[in-house]
């Protein structure tokens, strides 16, 4: 049997998008994952859909697995000649017992690679906006460990000479035993004002920063109910936090946001309220396929010479057309002699990704903007083809009528109710852990409540968020309470929306 091989990745300290490119691959090519308790649950799935994925994640008095117990999974899974990943949090050498875990498998004589990660110990207080060292504030810091029993005898961790023996010291996994090392810093000489700072979850939207001194920090933690994981610093750096704090200052922080875009187009969404602080959370509530018989659209690009416009609504409109194109032997040349439109951003930018770049792109991204600048050319008597969705709304076909022109409706893709419509993003709004859902067209309006059937009362407690008018006349029918319309009828533009109404509201003090 072939010899297997054990990768010690860190996963970094939360963020999904600090774990490493090296990390990444060999979690994308991993037979069996063994994954830690602080791991974003996101990151796994970046695994192989048949990748054997195992938990043994540790809390404090409650561990799925005991040490020796992981240590004998990764030499039994490699020895089953099987590619595993062991996936730690931070880094798996930064008191991560990933020492312990590389000597099992030394003397077990199979090969192993450390694959380091980005350390929580500095992460977690750059995104609290506290530097470890600054130029003239602090030009050393140290790594300790808070976890040990102060109970059990002599203390591994030699508090004498760390309270005044580095500019900064940083703590991990010390949360449960604040009162005790406060005490050991006071006692061996640390000034009782010297600034502390508490960050729980760091690096993820439930970041929590508690600022106080080494004589009132525990007394302050107690009071707020401050629980782990918390990374502990102590020392003036602390201070800086006050110019420097970027993370949790972002329009959107900590807002968890339920984005109901198709799965395909969700994570570009996802993507850009993660940038603006904000926890999306994905239930994808319509699906594209493609249409069953492409006859039609077939036909339709082969007599592109006897059109004057192609007008494309939709970025999935021009991708359904560009995969005919192939089977079809033609390419991008095919549109020499016609013009072409886009009703918004997203749409121009699937074109000019293929090398075309619109003849229109209306200012107002919407069917009204696109007739209002159409009407403005004259397209009295111009045949136009309108590669769209099968449920796509009849108001930009009867619009082109009206202004004189001779518009073809073509089905390029079918919209439908996603077939997984379950799972954390459902439970998390039934939890009443979402504070804003996002709807980017009607159907996606009607698919969520039918998703939700009898349980719809979950859409009561959250901010209703709608892309434009056309949703959020669809959502008003719907008995739904609008919050927030987009001016702007683009995915940046109704995260902007969500800014501004979020201002608002903290203007009002509601």
């Amino acid at each position: 049997m072939t010899q297997g091989k054990v990768y010690l990745v860190g996963a970094g300290p939360g963020d999904v998008g600090l774990i490493t490119d090296r990390g990444l691959e060999c979690l994308k090519r991993a037979d069996v994952v063994v994954y830690d308790r602080l791991i974003d649950n996101r990151i796994l799935d970046f695994a192989r859909p048949d990748a054997e994925l195992l938990y043994v994640g540790k809390a404090s008095g409650t561990h799925a697995k005991e040490q020796h117990e992981i240590n004998q999974i990764l030499v039994d899974r490699a020895k089953e000649g099987k590619t595993v990943v062991r996936l730690k949090g931070g880094d798996p050498f930064v008191l991560g017992r990933g020492g312990e875990e590389a000597e099992a498998l030394h003397a077990s004589q199979l090969p192993f690679e450390i694959v380091p990660g980005v350390s929580s110990a500095t992460a977690v207080p750059a995104y609290a906006g506290i530097p470890v060292t600054h130029r003239g504030v602090a030009s050393s810091f140290v790594v300790v460990t808070g976890h040990e029993d102060p109970s059990k005898g002599i203390p591994n961790v030699d508090w004498e000479k760390l309270a005044t023996g580095a500019d900064t010291l940083v703590c991990l996994m010390g949360m449960g035993n604040l009162p005790y090392i406060v005490e050991q810093l006071l006692r061996y000489g640390k000034a009782p004002h010297t600034p502390v700072a508490l960050i729980r979850h760091g690096t993820t939207p439930r970041q929590e920063t508690l600022v106080g001194t080494v004589g009132t920090i525990a007394e302050a933690a107690e009071r707020e109910g401050f629980e782990p994981p918390v990374v502990i610093v102590v020392g003036e750096v602390v201070k800086l936090r006050q110019k420097l704090a970027w993370f949790d200052n972002r329009p959107l922080f900590g807002k968890r946001v339920l984005v109901t875009r198709s799965r395909t187009q969700a994570s570009a969404f996802s993507r850009l309220l993660a940038e603006r602080g904000a926890d999306p959370v994905e239930l994808p509530v319509i699906e594209t396929r493609d249409v069953p018989d492409p006859g039609e659209l077939d036909t339709a690009i082969l007599s592109l010479s006897e059109y004057h416009w192609v007008l494309f609504t939709s970025a999935n409109g021009v991708l359904a057309f560009w995969k005919r194109l192939r089977p079809l032997n033609l390419d991008a040349r095919c549109f020499h002699n016609v013009r072409i439109g886009a009703i918004g951003p997203a749409t121009a930018e699937a074109l000019e990704a293929r090398g075309i770049h619109p003849d229109l792109l209306p200012e107002e991204h919407s069917s009204e903007g696109l007739l209002a600048d159409l009407a403005a050319m004259g397209i009295a008597g111009k045949r136009i083809l309108l590669p769209r969705a099968d449920i796509a709304p009849p108001d930009l076909t009867d619009g082109l009528v009206k202004l004189g022109a001779e518009p073809v409706e073509v089905s390029a893709y079918l919209t439908r109710p996603a077939t997984a419509s379950a799972g954390r993003g459902k439970q998390t709004l039934l939890d009443g852990a979402i504070d804003i859902v996002a709807f980017t067209s009607a159907s996606t309006v009607a698919n969520l409540l039918a998703a939700l059937g009898n349980e719809r009362r979950a859409l009561d407690r959250v901010t209703i968020a709608c892309i434009g008018p056309r949703t959020a006349e669809a959502a008003e029918k719907a008995g739904l309470t609008v919050d927030v319309i987009a001016p702007q009828h683009t995915i940046p533009g109704l995260v902007k929306a969500m800014e501004v109404h979020l201002l608002e509201c903290e203007r009002k003090g509601s």
